[in-house]
């Protein structure tokens, strides 16, 4: 018996993890709910999307949150049962590969390639953005914070947290559960006191624009209109993105085909918790106005805690910025865990050139996928924050569109794949085939919407190209780049593609 690329496939327990190299039993169930946690990265990703999305549906911002959990929650269910079935690092790149061919695989993964590496990018440029700030804070020197903008300092700081980041990754699971620990419960103790603190100005009447809550906060038919409404469960979708990261970790995972699925469904319970408790917090204290603390203001919705923290947390204020440092910096590393290992798997499997498939003989970690994602991702944020920091963040934006794409797909792969035995239990229907469905169908349907959208060049930035956004422009060209890059891959490998892609086969 032989595998896609001519080699002898794996039989027993080597067979469960490809013969990949990488370390066994490396994370429990509490060290990937904590690196899922640091990889969605609350504190960084609150302070920026709680003001946008505000603006969109103003009080009902509870209910939106909630509406953009129950797709990934489908997803993750989805996810679980492949993991199930299929435990390999490729996660995205080897299920739809197995299920729809190996073209439609690569693309999908070459989606989440795309919205993990260049996201890092992003990651590194706020975790500058509040060192500085938190320095100034801590000094009194309200000078340093310019710093960030002092474009030489600000690139060469980025390149450095790129750096350390990649370094802590390639140490291995161990290293990187250690470093996520603190930072993560750092982070969540910080959130939980601001929460505290509104809502006991709020009682106190010492608040901004106090507001009770209410039960049509959560209902997301109240919003005023369906553009607001998608505009606000793109950004929410947004929100939850990166519990997939504890899945990649699967072959690395003490119970293989089990703790990864639940911590991935774990870290969505813990996540959407916490955003109510900080967006009911912030929302009563704040509201939704435009004055000078209020959600709808212009002002501060780039950074919604720089502003907020003072009011609600005094002297103290200063341990927000350190969160929201330690959330993009925590972020950082954690996500490059997953294109490293979707790299890996692509390379194992004849996707990519074999030096992908290169494993650390000391840390067992793909040092060589490690290595070339921090370095597009630095050399793409060096070249962008020189050229235009606009299309910097309308790349950031367009990767809204590659996350719906790939959970999507992924979610349908777990419908085809199981599609003759998910009637055989109730069980089965609902986790197999009717979860991963809706939730896929979902995410698609978002995928259309924010591609629809992202023509008018008042989204994102508001830059265009020839009266076209630059936010699709740019969509397009990455899908492009993908396409371009496979078929490259293709003319080195075409033995790959041509063949039905197998795994081997798993316990289901």
């Amino acid at each position: 018996m032989t595998d896609t690329i001519g080699r002898p496939a794996e039989t027993g327990t080597d067979a469960r993890t490809h013969g990949k190299g990488l370390s066994k039993g490396a994370v429990g169930l509490l060290g990937g709910l904590v690196i899922g946690v640091s990889t969605i990265a609350p504190a960084y990703t609150l302070s920026g999307t709680l003001g946008p999305t505000a603006s969109a549906v103003g009080e009902h911002l509870p209910a939106i949150l909630l509406v953009g959990f129950v797709p990934m929650l489908l997803v993750a269910i989805g996810y679980r049962q492949l993991n199930r079935a299929m435990p390999d690092s490729g996660t995205t790149f080897t299920w739809v590969s197995r299920a729809f061919g190996p073209w439609v695989g690569w693309m999908g993964s070459w989606c989440l390639l795309a919205a993990t590496i260049l996201v890092l990018s992003n990651l590194a440029g706020i975790a500058v953005d509040f060192l500085y700030l938190a320095i100034a804070q801590l000094s009194g020197q309200e000078r340093i914070a310019d710093l960030t903008r002092n474009v030489p300092v600000n690139i060469l700081t980025c390149l450095a947290f790129m750096a350390a980041a990649a370094w802590i990754s390639y140490r291995g699971l161990e290293a990187t559960k250690t470093f996520q620990y603190i930072l993560v419960s750092f982070q969540v103790l910080v959130l939980v006191w601001f929460s505290v603190a509104a809502f006991s100005q709020v009682a106190a009447g010492t608040s901004f624009d106090a507001l009770t809550v209410r039960p049509e906060w959560f209902n997301p038919f109240g919003v005023g209109s369906f553009s607001a409404f998608a505009a606000g469960v793109s950004l929410s979708v947004f929100v939850y993105w990166g519990w997939d990261v504890v899945v990649t970790m699967n072959e690395e995972s003490r119970g293989t085909t089990t703790t990864p699925g639940k911590a991935a469904i774990l870290t969505i319970l813990v996540i959407v918790t916490l955003y109510t408790l900080v967006t009911l917090a912030t929302l009563s204290f704040a509201g939704v106005s435009a004055g000078e603390f209020g959600l709808g203001n212009p002002d501060i919705q780039e950074n919604v805690f720089a502003a907020l923290a003072g009011p609600v947390m005094g002297p103290l204020a200063v341990l927000m910025s350190l969160a929201v440092l330690s959330s993009s910096a925590a972020s950082l590393q954690s996500t490059m865990i997953s294109p490293a290992r979707t790299m890996l798997a692509m390379g194992h499997y004849g996707a990519l050139p074999p030096r992908f498939s290169r494993v650390s003989p000391v840390y067992r970690t793909p040092g060589y996928a490690t290595a070339v994602a921090v370095a597009i991702s630095s050399v793409f944020y060096a070249v962008m924050r020189v050229l235009s920091e606009n299309v910097l963040w309308d790349t950031i934006t367009t990767l809204g569109m590659m996350v719906c794409f790939y959970y999507g797909v992924t979610a349908l792969a777990c419908v085809w794949y199981f599609r003759r035995e998910a009637t055989a239990s109730v069980s089965g229907l609902v986790t197999k085939l009717v979860a991963p469905l809706l939730g896929g169908i979902l995410l698609l349907v978002f995928f259309c919407q924010t591609v629809w959208d992202s023509m008018d060049p008042a989204y994102g930035s508001g830059s265009q190209i020839g009266g076209v956004g630059l936010v699709f422009v740019l969509g397009v060209a990455i899908f492009a780049l993908g396409g371009v890059t496979m078929l490259a891959q293709y003319l080195r490998n075409p033995a790959f593609f041509r063949r039905r892609f197998e795994t081997t086969e798993y316990p289901g």
